[in-house]
Order: structure tokens, then C-alpha cells, then sequence
């Protein structure tokens, strides 16, 4: 009996306390699922992998070929599912994605969850010791490195008195904004030229300081600033 009620209580407190830190980072530097969320996900994980693995125990008096000791079946449930909450947290915001890294954290979690339930503390320790690494220490090392960022620019002239393409470029590059895969077509039955392009730079403000000189350029009919990711 006591066997029974410690090994429950041991892993369930150890996965709540795993997903607690990692809560903790990530309520820290003000992301959407923090703390309870990530408690929660740690401490659910590691219950349904408790009931997979005491499953003998708990239904002593069903049939033994109604019973499968799986785990593995159970955790890729739970992976599952914890791919749909994970998904709840990821958004779009102007030229940015922002939540892929708090969806990665509640992933991790799980797992987590799931190895801390069959007793796997080692794994689960190392583990945790890597998330919190990564979330922490590697956020410094992530904003030193140099980073790209692309969008799609489409800009549509009357087909009579379309910008050359030159002049467009000498617009463009003074904005710290490097143009490639450029492309021409006609739209609009024929009434507009377009002009279609791969934008880059090293910071997004770049892009809202073009869109601000193409709004009051003469003779340009519309504009769009599209984010990519390549």
C-alpha cells in the first residue's frame, strides 16, 4: 500500500515541479502559457503515464487480454493532444511569429511529464536541465547571431506610367533592403503593372520605414509587405 501512494505522489510532485521551472521562464518574459500551464502539462502527462504503467495493479479483476502494458502508445497520445495546445499559442503579429518557442517548451514538457511518469528521473533530469538551458542561456546566444528577415513586396503602378524598374531598386536599397526574385505581370485586366519581390534586411523596422516612402510616392497606385520565412 504504501508502494501504491508514494511512487504516485514522487512522480506526480517531481513533474510538477519539472513544469513549474520551465512555467516559471516562460511566465517570466511574459508569454501566453506560463506557469499553470506548463505545471499542468508536466503533471497530466506524467498521471496518464502512471495509469499505463500501474494499469495491472488498478484493474486486477479485468480480463489479462483486455490489458497491454504499451506505454508507448499511451505517450504518443499525448503528444498528440499536446500538439493541439501547442498550436493555441503560436500567433501572428504584423511582420513576426511570435509563441514557437513557448509551443517547443510545452512539447518538451510533456515529455517531461511523460519519462518522470515511468521513472525515468535521470532522462527527466537531464532533460529538464537542457529546457531551462535552452530557454535561458540560449536567448543571449540567440540575440547576438545575426538574423535575416524576408518579405513579399508587391507594388502595382497605372501600366502607362509605371515605375522603371531602376528606380524602384534606388528606392528600395537605401532602406537597408537587399530585392531578389523579382517578377512583372499585368493585372487588374490589363489596367496595372505589378511588380512582385523577395525583400531582406537585417531589421523589420526597415520595412515599415520603406512602406512609409511608398505611401507618398507619386504615381504608385498600391502597395503590400508580406512576411516570409525561407
Amino acid at each position: 500500500m504504501a508502494h501504491e501512494l508514494l511512487v504516485p505522489l514522487l512522480r506526480l510532485s517531481l513533474a510538477a515541479l519539472a513544469g513549474a521551472l520551465i512555467g516559471l521562464e516562460r511566465t517570466y518574459n511574459g508569454r501566453p502559457a506560463g506557469f499553470r500551464t506548463h505545471t499542468l502539462v508536466a503533471t497530466a502527462s506524467s498521471l496518464l503515464m502512471l495509469f499505463t504503467t500501474f494499469q495491472f495493479e488498478l484493474l486486477k479483476d479485468a480480463p489479462a487480454e483486455a490489458l497491454r502494458a504499451d506505454p508507448t502508445r499511451m505517450a504518443q497520445g499525448i503528444m498528440t493532444g499536446i500538439g493541439f495546445l501547442g498550436a493555441g499559442v503560436i500567433v501572428r503579429e504584423g511582420l513576426n511569429v511570435r509563441g514557437l518557442t513557448t509551443a517547443a517548451s510545452i512539447w518538451m514538457t510533456a515529455a517531461i511529464g511523460i519519462i518522470i511518469g515511468v521513472g525515468f528521473y535521470t532522462a527527466a533530469g537531464m532533460a529538464e536541465v537542457l529546457a531551462l538551458g535552452a530557454l535561458s542561456i540560449l536567448r543571449r546566444v540567440e540575440s547576438l547571431v545575426p538574423t535575416l528577415y524576408f518579405a513579399r513586396l508587391t507594388v502595382r503602378f497605372m501600366v502607362q506610367n509605371h515605375m522603371a524598374e531602376e528606380e524602384l531598386r534606388r528606392i528600395i536599397t537605401p532602406h537597408g533592403i537587399a530585392v531578389s526574385n523579382l517578377s512583372y505581370s499585368l493585372a487588374d485586366a490589363g489596367r496595372m503593372y505589378e511588380y512582385g519581390m523577395t525583400i531582406r534586411s537585417r531589421d523589420t523596422n526597415n520595412f515599415m520605414r520603406l512602406a512609409d516612402t511608398l505611401r507618398v510616392k507619386d504615381g504608385l497606385h498600391e502597395f503590400s509587405i508580406t512576411p516570409t520565412w525561407e
